[in-house]
């Protein structure tokens, strides 16, 4: 039976998200998640934390000695843009800055990328992606039938610098994600978890026509055990142990750098900004600005109704989407018709397909009962 459409009274997460719960308020599991179980433990200070203070003498202490002493994934975002200008001029940290070239960076990214660097005096490391590859493996998803398609784009990410991390011996990754702009995490039928390798090649055996030698896979065995706890490899989020507000951010990096600010959250991708303007609200109804806009009211740095606002517009330019669609297909080496051809293919779910959601549930309990990671519904 179809469900009565609803929209949470306090965040703008609504019945789009099937497993979405709400109480007698007409509040959403959500924001009850935010609040019993990241809202108590995070406290971020202006001052560092006795937490943070020791993560950077550790980064430093395993750096003695070396060129660096951590690596921090840049994408050229606000989040990554933001943790290097803090991890160098904050923290005194001395970072080698980590891009993984995927095919589909947009010139405002490369050019905020290279500001950054620039203006920190910093050094780039960047890994090129085998476009034949990654070309085969996106194709793939897209005939998969599956909303996820930037999995084998964010797979390829994290795979990557786990890889350069184990190879030379580097001890400490810092990354952006943070509560402050990311508590609401994405809906798992929208956005399923980007590591499961199990998942990336039954999807690829079934649908891809080329092997996978180059292409980077990882697993989640791998860098959540392995790496971390008889490696020693560490993934520090400084983001959420000081106050981190969009806005602010985004005014410093602006004026110190010249940074180019973009229209939407994780848009310095040509292909995620297809994916999640156009691709996931147009053929699933799944639009991931309600996720982004619910995590901005929850941690105060957006009113409600200025989210409603927003939510009116289309996030893709209508004028340009034509042009959006053409690039995406010529840049996959397909014709327009047949990208369009896609769009109403039967609709498939992670569950359609062979995946290791068992061993991320059994993680995600062990994980929280632990302290190891607070909140985020998936």
């Amino acid at each position: 039976m179809k469900r009565t459409y609803q929209v949470c009274t306090r965040c703008v997460m609504d019945t789009t998200d099937a497993a979405i719960s709400f109480d007698a308020a007409g509040v959403c599991d959500h924001c009850r998640t935010f609040d019993s179980q990241i809202l108590p433990d995070w406290q971020p200070s202006e001052t560092h934390s006795a937490e943070l203070e020791a993560s950077i003498e550790a980064i430093r202490k395993a750096g003695r000695g070396r060129d660096f002493d951590c690596i921090i994934g840049m994408s050229g975002g606000i989040d990554s843009s933001y943790l290097t200008y803090l991890a160098k001029e904050r923290f005194g940290l001395r970072p080698l800055v980590f891009h993984v070239d995927a095919g589909w960076n947009s010139q405002i990214a490369v050019n905020n990328i290279e500001r950054i660097i620039d203006g920190l005096g910093l050094d780039l490391y960047t890994e090129v992606i085998d476009w034949e590859e990654m070309k085969d493996l996106q194709l793939a998803f897209f005939k998969s039938g599956v909303p996820h398609i930037d999995t084998p784009q964010d797979h390829a990410f994290f795979a990557t610098m786990y890889r350069f991390a184990a190879r030379h011996g580097i001890k400490h990754i810092l990354t952006g994600a943070n509560y402050s702009t990311e508590c609401v995490r994405n809906p798992m039928e929208w956005m399923y978890y980007q590591s499961d390798s199990i998942q990336l090649r039954d999807i690829h055996r079934r649908h891809g026509t080329r092997p996978l030698r180059r292409f980077p896979v990882t697993s989640i065995l791998w860098h959540k055990l392995w790496l971390p706890y008889v490696r020693g490899i560490k993934v520090v989020r400084p983001l959420n142990q000081i106050p981190y507000v969009q806005k602010d951010a985004k005014a410093l990096l602006i004026e110190r750098f010249g940074w180019q600010p973009y229209p939407q959250k994780h848009f310095e991708s040509r292909f995620t900004r297809f994916y999640e303007s156009y691709w996931l609200p147009e053929r699933f109804g799944y639009d991931v600005r309600k996720v982004q806009y619910s995590s901005l009211i929850l941690t105060g740095q957006m009113s409600r109704d200025e989210a409603i606002e927003r939510l009116k517009a289309p996030s893709y330019d209508k004028a340009t989407i034509a042009s959006e669609i053409e690039f995406v297909a010529s840049k996959l080496g397909i014709s327009v018709d047949e990208l369009n051809g896609y769009m109403v293919l039967p609709k498939r779910s992670f569950r359609d397909y062979r995946s290791q959601q068992h061993i991320y549930k059994l993680g995600a309990r062990a994980m929280r009962l632990f302290g190891m990671e607070r909140g985020g519904k998936r």
